[in-house]
């Protein structure tokens, strides 16, 4: 960690936003009314304000948790990290556990013990495919030179198509690490350990595979919330680091909530 590396102070969202609060929180984070309320009211934790150091960060998380606030705080670099978790090709369901296998036959177990939160979410995937397309265009002046008898030439265009493509994901989190311990990705699952219950979609058969999960699984909290649109939580980060940076926030959140009410 570098002397000043940026850290941030987060907050879970508050359904009860009393004006009274609003202005506490707006004059420990020093911004205005409007922006504070918004920062409150998301869906998911936000990220309210930065500092230099984590000591005034933890300061002024410890602040916001006075007030009634579930807040901590992260470093820049813990949030950026990319994921580093094991991606699962299939998997196997056993009494309170799951037996996932990636590629390479590597075997990750997660049970009753070692689970403490599900997250499914989806992203968005921009890709450009690159494409020369030949069209026949009107020559006006190679139609002068023949008196007004009609000439069209050949041509090449260089085109490119933008299309946005939908994946849902599926990860599993320990008690330890802010990092997934298990990742299932909707198109890179072979479902055929479903036998009978198959169907023809992808996304069909995920939502089974998550419903499998949610019944083996049933102390995890479960938390869908990023199927839903969201706003940047860090303006310079691109939609799939951000994916990330809500993840771990998502995860952070839930460790602070699970240290105030053991049950979670």
């Amino acid at each position: 960690m570098t002397e000043h590396e940026i850290v941030h102070v987060a907050t879970a969202p508050s359904h009860t936003l009393e004006a009274n609060l609003v202005e506490k929180v707006a004059a420990i984070v020093g911004k205005d009314l409007y922006r504070t309320r918004l920062l409150l009211s998301g869906e998911i934790p936000r990220i309210i304000t930065h500092h230099d150091t984590m000591q005034m960060a933890e300061l002024t998380a410890q602040k916001l948790r006075d007030l009634g606030l579930v807040a901590f705080a992260c470093r820049d670099s813990e949030l950026r990290q990319p994921s580093r978790a094991y991606r699962a090709q299939t998997l196997r369901f056993a009494e309170r556990a799951i037996h996932f296998s990636d590629k390479g036959g590597q075997v990750r177990i997660m049970d009753s013990t070692n689970t403490s939160l599900v997250i499914k979410g989806r992203i968005q995937a921009y890709t450009e495919t690159k494409a020369v397309t030949t069209k026949r265009k009107f020559s006006l002046p190679a139609t002068v030179l023949t008196g007004g008898i009609p000439i069209w030439r050949t041509v090449k265009e260089d085109t490119t198509d933008k299309s946005i493509q939908n994946e849902c994901f599926v990860r599993l989190y320990d008690r330890i690490s802010a990092d997934a311990a298990v990742e299932v990705l909707q198109y890179d699952l072979d479902y055929s350990f479903l036998g009978v219950k198959m169907v023809l979609s992808s996304l069909g058969n995920l939502n089974i595979v998550v419903m499998r999960i949610r019944d083996t699984l049933p102390q995890a909290v479960f938390d869908d919330r990023l199927m839903k649109p969201f706003r940047l939580d860090i303006s310079s980060a691109t939609p799939k680091e951000n994916i990330e940076i809500n993840c771990k926030l998502i995860y952070l959140c839930h460790r602070v909530m699970s240290n105030l009410n053991p049950h979670l």
